[in-house]
C-alpha cells in the first residue's frame, strides 16, 4: 500500500521518503505532460483535448511532409481533433505528416502534427485544419461511435 500526503495541490509527499512528488491527471498522461512522456513540450490549456475521443480501429500510411517517409500504423482512438496511432518507431514530437486512414467506412486524408509519443507504443496526432470535406467523412464515422471508456 502506497501511503501519501497531499501538500497542495497537484503534489504529494510518498510516505518514508520524505520525497515531494507532482501528480499528473489522466489527461496530462495523454497529452505527454507525465514524467514518462517522451515530449518536453508542455501543454496548456488551450491545446488540451477539446473533442470526445473514440475507440476507433483502422489502418493508416503516415507521409512524413519534410522528406517524404512514409510509415504505416494503426489508429486505435481518434477524435474531431485527432488521432492515437500504434506505431512501433514514431516520428519526433511536432513532425508534421499527411494522414490517410482507411477502414471499411471509407478514407480519410489530412494534415496532422505529432503532439506526443510513447516510445515503442505510439504517437498522438492533432488534425490541422482538415478540409470540409474530409471533416463531413470524420463526422460520419464518429457518428457511429461510442465515446472511449476514460482510463
Amino acid at each position: 500500500m502506497v501511503v501519501y500526503s497531499l501538500v497542495s495541490s497537484g503534489f504529494l509527499i510518498l510516505a518514508g521518503s520524505r520525497r515531494i512528488v507532482r501528480t499528473y491527471t489522466l489527461e496530462e498522461n495523454a497529452l505527454g505532460n507525465s514524467p514518462d512522456s517522451q515530449s518536453n513540450v508542455p501543454t496548456t490549456t488551450s491545446e488540451r483535448r477539446k473533442a470526445p475521443r473514440y475507440t476507433f480501429v483502422a489502418t493508416t500510411v503516415l507521409t512524413d511532409i519534410t522528406n517524404s517517409t512514409k510509415l504505416s500504423g494503426r489508429v486505435t482512438e481518434i477524435s474531431r481533433s485527432g488521432c492515437y496511432v500504434d506505431i512501433l518507431y514514431p516520428l519526433p514530437v511536432g513532425a508534421q505528416l499527411i494522414v490517410n486512414i482507411s477502414c471499411d467506412r471509407g478514407t480519410l486524408v489530412v494534415k496532422a502534427k505529432i503532439r506526443y509519443i510513447h516510445e515503442r507504443i505510439g504517437m498522438g496526432l492533432v488534425f490541422l485544419d482538415p478540409p470540409k470535406d474530409q471533416l463531413e467523412i470524420l463526422d460520419s464515422w464518429l457518428a457511429e461511435l461510442s465515446p472511449a471508456a476514460a482510463p
